[in-house]
């Protein structure tokens, strides 16, 4: 199995989806988490460059200078294995729960 992307840059190439620049990554990254999740700059620019230089998103200089990145079809494929990835842990974790949590909750009534 492929490594697991952190949180951070799971939520970075998902704001990537659509084109945008450092700042306007972290907005949308507050925006998709409700404010529960937020990134720094340096974090962010660490990871922007990792991502670049993995061709999983491109950079893009536009007429006023300032830097865009947008998503690759190599970033995509693996934003969805991630995805999936993500999907399989939140389903164990509502089965168990759903399977063991209610006998704890009557042990303790």
């Amino acid at each position: 199995m492929e490594e697991a992307l952190t949180d951070s840059t799971y939520l970075i190439l998902l704001a990537l989806l659509k084109p945008q620049h450092g700042y306007a990554i972290m907005k949308e990254i507050t925006v998709l988490t409700e404010g529960n999740f937020e990134i720094g700059p340096a974090s962010m620019y660490t990871i922007l460059k990792k991502l670049v230089k993995n061709e999983w998103i491109q950079l893009e200089e536009s007429s006023d200078r300032k830097k865009i990145y947008q998503i690759t079809p190599k970033g995509i494929v693996i934003l969805k294995k991630d995805i999936q990835r993500r999907k399989i842990f939140y389903q164990a974790g509502e089965h168990m729960l759903a399977k063991f949590g209610e006998e704890q909750e009557e042990g303790k009534a």
